[in-house]
């Protein structure tokens, strides 16, 4: 680990999708970051440079590769990193890049699952040294319709009862379906986008994104705490005791599924 705290790069798909609480934890624990906006073309720096990697969330799905040429080149650097054993958190968009990256195919999942619902952490998750500090349920922020089979090799962590696969860890590399990062605020932005606004009313009918922001505000601090809590648990876990360096080397193919339109 470098200097006083952990330097992490974030690679952001959205403006309105930083990492939240998550990011909070880093800055109180001194921690520093460098936001690279992926989806606005800015250049993906050497993942080397950094003592681990988060990914955050965005409307686009992990396979519209030939939509946007820039997800290859994203899910390669994931690949390289995550096989070198580098750390790495990915949420939403970012668990599903993960998955792909690794050779698991992502892609619509039988319907949208949105809303603040269970999610259950299964005996892998109990087992694990940063799940074990989430309680065996826990409400979470669901706002997506993509998923991912779970990738060779790796331990399911947590589980819904819409989508089986919620959580799983390979190797220093953990993915997260659902958002627990996210408050009232940051939840109001993504309503504005276009493309989340629709889906929301589509699924939940008129006034749908009011009622959410209803249900997000009575779950907020307990979301969010569990958010800090268990990132604090990835950073005193994994990114503290990751390699100080590693070698240069090839990364795996990876592989995703075919189209779609995903959410969060």
């Amino acid at each position: 680990m470098t200097g006083a705290g952990p330097k992490l790069l974030v690679l952001q798909h959205i403006a309105c999708e930083p990492p939240g609480a998550y990011e909070d934890e880093l800055r109180d624990r001194g921690g520093r970051l460098v936001r690279v906006m992926v989806d606005q073309g800015e250049p993906l720096p050497d993942w080397r440079a950094f003592d681990g990697i988060i990914a955050m969330g965005g409307p686009m799905g992990a396979y519209e590769d030939d939509r946007l040429p820039w997800l290859g080149a994203e899910k390669q650097l994931i690949a390289e990193a995550v096989s070198a054993g580098a750390p790495f958190w990915g949420v939403c968009l970012g668990s599903q890049l993960l998955a792909a990256s690794l050779g698991a195919p992502v892609g619509p999942g039988p319907s949208p699952e949105v809303g603040v619902l269970p999610v259950y952490r299964t005996a892998g998750g109990g087992a694990d040294p940063v799940f074990r500090t989430m309680p065996d349920e826990f409400e979470a922020l669901q706002w997506h319709s993509d998923t991912f089979a779970l990738p060779h090799g790796a331990t399911q962590l947590a589980r819904s009862d819409a989508y089986e696969q919620q959580a799983f860890v390979f190797k220093r590399a953990y993915g997260v379906q659902f958002h627990i990062e996210v408050g009232t605020a940051l939840a109001a932005e993504w309503g504005d986008v276009p493309a989340y606004a629709e889906s929301l009313t589509a699924l939940m009918g008129d006034g749908a994104l009011t009622r959410l922001l209803a249900d997000i505000g009575a779950r907020e601090d307990e979301m969010t705490a569990l958010a800090r809590r268990l990132f604090a648990a990835w950073l005193e876990h994994v990114v503290a005791g990751a390699p100080n360096s590693y070698p240069t080397a090839a990364a795996p193919n990876s592989t995703a599924a075919a189209t779609s339109s995903a959410l969060l």
